[in-house]
């Protein structure tokens, strides 16, 4: 059974953990789907902090909470690796990179608009049907050991393939939980990881509880509606905290708050919606975008900065508060095949987002289903690093405009 255990000092460093993640901040393209691949290939593969079924329990736990679960797992391996200062190291370094490029592209788009541009970023997409099918099998082999649960995977894939809404996700993992409950036999002696190391106890995290529950009653009380520090602090944070799914399915929250309230324009949100698909990084960083646009001119880089920690906060808050309370639990043999439930589940989410939305979006002719097996190969075969297999894609994907005119 993988536990929880504390531990009086980290593993690892806060330099170490900021120079991981702002590798992958800088080059994790294709979405919170994708960007799981690329946590598992450096942080599980590359790296060795964690093993693939504890990394599986950590995307479990993310998945059931609302916010954006690949920046909350991204923010739960610094705070593991590292402790606070390694939690807030993974957090800015996953995520400054690409709130700069974000304002930065916006500024570009137009440059961007033609072919060439619309070429590179269909070469992107290209490199997550890579990352994910690459993620998909390496999980497998470790979290579906038997027939039990790849028939979990396989019918988690097939429900999330049929109804792909939150809803749905969170209902699949909680059916493989209760199925692994109930009817997975004792989990191997190869399988009791117990190497998750935390720094503070059961009362720390009732805290961060309520702090969570404390922000989203109290920044009501104080907003003003006009676009000044209050409201645009309550209005990311109530959107960071409501959302399950995180990614795209902010989308109509963010919405509502800005644009029917009039602080930005239609075509502000659409332009920087855009610009969010062709960089590296976290969805949700399109709020220091959305920040920046609302404010005044002398408060632009404030108004950023808040709109993106206001965004990213219940839902770190969340996790951090559920991890200590999530491992004494997980101490139980019941729990622990629960646990192997969830894990094949998680692998069924991954191959069904593989489908919808990553290679439907992304795999448009043989040409670039070519691209995208060599690119697979590059990873699984060959090994080489991620930014090689970027490069590969959109070069392919470029030099198709004067191969296929």
């Amino acid at each position: 059974m993988i536990g929880i255990a504390e531990k009086k000092t980290p593993s690892g460093s806060p330099a170490e953990v900021f120079s991981t993640f702002l590798k992958l901040g800088l080059t994790s393209f294709g979405g919170p789907i994708a960007h799981l691949g690329y946590f598992r290939i450096e942080i599980v593969e590359r790296r060795r902090w964690l093993s693939d079924e504890q990394f599986g329990q950590l995307l479990a736990i993310c998945q059931f909470l609302p916010g954006p679960a690949s920046s909350q797992l991204g923010f739960t391996l610094g705070l593991l690796r590292a402790g606070w200062l390694g939690a807030l190291a993974a957090f800015v370094a996953f995520t400054l990179p690409s709130a700069l490029m974000l304002l930065a592209f916006a500024a570009a788009l137009p440059l961007l608009s033609g072919a060439i541009g619309e070429a590179a970023v269909h070469g992107l997409k290209l490199v997550a049907c890579a990352v994910v099918a690459d993620a998909v099998l390496g999980m497998s082999k470790k979290l579906c050991p038997d027939a039990l649960r790849r028939t979990i995977a396989v019918l988690s894939a097939a429900a999330l393939l049929v109804a792909s809404s939150a809803v749905a996700q969170l209902t699949v993992v909680i059916v493989a939980a209760v199925i692994g409950a109930y009817f997975i036999r004792e989990i191997a002696a190869a399988e009791n990881d117990s190497g998750f190391q935390i720094y503070y106890g059961p009362r720390i995290g009732a805290a961060l509880l309520v702090i969570f529950g404390g922000l989203l009653l109290g920044l009501p009380l104080i907003a003003t509606g006009r676009p000044d520090f209050a409201s645009v602090a309550e209005a990311f944070y109530r959107a960071g905290a409501l959302v399950f799914g995180g990614g795209h399915v902010v989308l109509p929250l963010l919405q509502d708050s800005v644009v029917a309230t009039a602080w930005v324009t239609a075509e502000q949100f659409l332009s920087g919606y855009g610009a969010s698909q062709a960089i590296p990084g976290p969805m949700f960083a399109f709020s220091a975008y959305l920040g920046a646009v609302l404010s005044p001119l002398e408060n632009t880089y404030l108004m950023a900065a808040t709109a993106l920690v206001f965004m990213f906060l219940p839902g770190f808050l969340l996790v951090a508060g559920v991890l200590p309370f999530w491992g004494a639990v997980s101490r139980y043999p019941t729990a622990g095949r629960a646990i192997a439930g969830v894990n094949a589940a998680v692998v069924g989410l991954l191959a069904a987002a593989l489908y919808d939305p990553i290679f439907i979006s992304g795999v448009s002719s043989p040409t670039d289903l070519a691209v995208a097996v060599v690119a697979f190969a590059l990873l699984a075969v060959w090994r080489v690093s991620p930014l090689i297999v970027v490069l590969w894609c959109v070069i392919a994907s470029v030099s198709q405009l004067w191969l296929f005119p």
